[in-house]
């Protein structure tokens, strides 16, 4: 048997809260996902980064957010 599904989807205002590694959004059908997960170092970074909170002479800011509406 087959079917043949038509759909339209019309997207007034889409907010996405947040973009992680291996996150998917999906809008509609598919028939399958495929995970892909690429890691670039495009700053040609040759060594670790620091440990967050290592140096006392540059403390991490925190930047206050709204609360959640």
């Amino acid at each position: 048997m087959n079917w043949t599904i038509h759909q339209t989807i019309m997207i007034q205002h889409l907010k996405v809260d947040s973009v992680a590694n291996s996150s998917v959004l999906q809008i509609g059908t598919a028939g399958s996902i495929r995970s892909l997960s690429n890691l670039y170092n495009t700053g040609g970074f040759v060594e670790s980064a620091p440990q967050l909170g290592a140096s006392t002479t540059n403390p991490v800011s925190l930047v206050p957010l709204p609360p959640p509406t």
